[in-house]
């Protein structure tokens, strides 16, 4: 194993790969649907990457010293037999652990086949509690009885841990933090609250609409006492805390308010087999076509030559860019 640095001297050890650019929902935040409606172009099967072409690209970050795979589209969930990739991902020496980034709608019933293929760990998109806002939220495509559903289904498997993604927004669901925490305290279930992010250019990001970290911490404050406790591991996304008086943890993933550039070792992977350093790249590195081309000694050096290279900090000087409106949008590389 040969470990690598980029110019901020941060290692690589996360992988996120989207298996799926389509989503059955329409989350304005993501894929709002004036923008993404049946007349949108999205990959042809034939553009995105086989099985044994993720497969060839994560043996050779696995030999970088990448531990960790994330699934993610889209929505991963609408990609077919998607269990026998994660069998052949958990074959490659040195990948300890698979996760799955999904809104849940198609989970519960997936859900035994993807574990005994060997998923680990799945994080589930929840913004709301409310039957009715969560269907609006959704694009008017999401049921929340069948998430919640999908939910228990998890919390109760061998799954190593369950976790849920709140993006909150002013004036859209900020009301809704403590109703989300009530339902999954003292449980194992780790809900986590995400500041809206200015994710490519077309869900309508306005510095207004975002409630930061603090502001949401004081929320919870007012209802309960809260401690903050350390991360797993160096560059973990969330900010931990935990309740005083009851069990279970919450999570803060501060992207605006409180930037974690400076430890982030994850390269995200799209569909169509393109290379991001950054959740707000806007430069790609197009693996799909040297893995259709070239030899894997090539695509060991080429994928090492651009993390060397990388020194995103995108939320870090965001104040300085006044904008950009290049950035790749979410639904390509899932967050």
């Amino acid at each position: 194993m040969k470990n690598i640095t980029d110019k901020l001297n941060r290692p690589i050890k996360d992988l996120r790969i989207s298996v799926m650019d389509t989503c059955n929902y329409r989350c304005p935040y993501c894929m709002p649907e004036d923008k993404f409606d049946e007349n949108y172009q999205f990959l042809k099967p034939q553009e995105r990457l086989s099985f044994d072409e993720i497969y060839r690209i994560v043996k050779v970050f696995a030999g970088f010293g990448v531990n960790k795979i994330r699934l993610t589209g889209g929505e991963p969930l609408l990609r077919k037999n998607l269990p026998e990739l994660i069998t052949k991902l958990k074959s490659i020496n040195g990948i300890k652990d698979i996760a799955l980034t999904t809104n849940g709608q198609l989970l519960q019933k997936q859900l035994p086949q993807l574990i005994d293929a060997g998923l680990d760990r799945v994080n589930i998109s929840l913004d709301t509690i409310d039957k009715d806002l969560y269907y609006q939220m959704s694009g008017n495509k999401g049921h929340l009885k069948v998430v919640l559903a999908a939910i228990e289904s998890a919390r109760k498997s061998s799954l190593k841990s369950v976790k849920l993604n709140c993006v909150v927004q002013i004036g859209v669901n900020d009301d809704q933090i403590l109703s989300l925490l009530k339902k999954y305290q003292d449980t194992d279930v780790v809900v986590r609250f995400i500041e809206f992010m200015d994710v490519g250019n077309k869900n309508g990001w306005q510095k207004d609409s975002v409630l930061h970290f603090k502001e949401i911490l004081q929320h919870i404050e007012k209802e309960w006492k809260v401690n903050a406790i350390d991360p797993n591991y160096k560059g973990e996304v969330a900010a931990r805390y935990k309740y005083q008086d009851h069990c279970g943890e919450i999570g803060f993933i501060t992207s605006i308010s409180k930037p974690f550039c400076r430890d982030c070792s994850r390269a995200r992977l799209s569909a169509d087999g393109k290379l991001y350093t950054c959740l707000f790249a806007s430069e790609a590195f197009d693996l799909r076509k040297h893995l259709r081309n070239e030899d894997d000694i090539f695509l060991k050096q080429y994928i090492q030559n651009v993390w060397q290279n990388r020194e995103d900090r995108y939320s870090e000087v965001r104040h300085q860019l006044k904008g950009r409106k290049d950035k790749i949008e979410m639904y390509v590389i899932g967050g």
